[in-house]
């Protein structure tokens, strides 16, 4: 089976927007958010902060020729605080079909991005640790946010990102 790395590499090719979902006012729940922002602050191309209304940016995200739109977010998948989870839109709309903290579920959203025939929709989720009132994530999911931030950067453009226990 292959990992995460392995697994964006594969569906990541070809124009990609990622997009930011979440309340980075309730602690982790922000998780979506503070990914996109971190990703922006490091030049990373075609990301967009959508926060808890991604349908405002649907219209954006429609005239864009996009082939792959990301979604980053905070999901409840029963995992330990802080572990990833990678799915496919077929994968969302089973899990995620109308029930969400957003007013659009992420099910929704990817049968909207893949029914206009040009792009996949993928999610890129972390499990939180609290969803308190708050602006700081939690140290793990803090440090899944770095990870994934690391790795995202690498393959926009094109260079290894330092490992996990090395110097930042």
């Amino acid at each position: 089976m292959p990992d995460l790395r392995e697994q964006l590499e594969q569906c990541l090719q070809g124009r990609v927007c990622l997009l930011g979902l979440g309340n980075p006012d309730y602690g982790d729940d922000g998780f979506g958010v503070r990914l996109a922002e971190a990703l922006i602050q490091v030049g990373v191309p075609g990301v967009i902060v959508a926060g808890i209304t991604p349908e405002r940016v649907l219209g954006r995200i429609a005239v864009e020729p996009y082939d792959q739109i990301l979604f980053l977010d905070a999901v409840e998948f029963s995992g330990t605080p802080g572990a990833v989870v990678f799915l496919k839109a077929s994968e969302m709309i089973a899990r995620f079909p109308q029930i969400s903290t957003h007013k659009i579920s992420l099910g929704t959203l990817a049968q909207w991005v893949e029914a206009s025939g040009r792009a996949q929709a993928w999610l890129l989720g972390a499990q939180p640790a609290s969803l308190k009132a708050g602006l700081d994530l939690s140290p793990t999911v803090q440090r899944t946010l770095e990870l994934l931030a690391d790795i995202l950067r690498e393959m926009a453009a094109g260079s290894p990102a330092p490992s996990a226990g090395g110097n930042r």
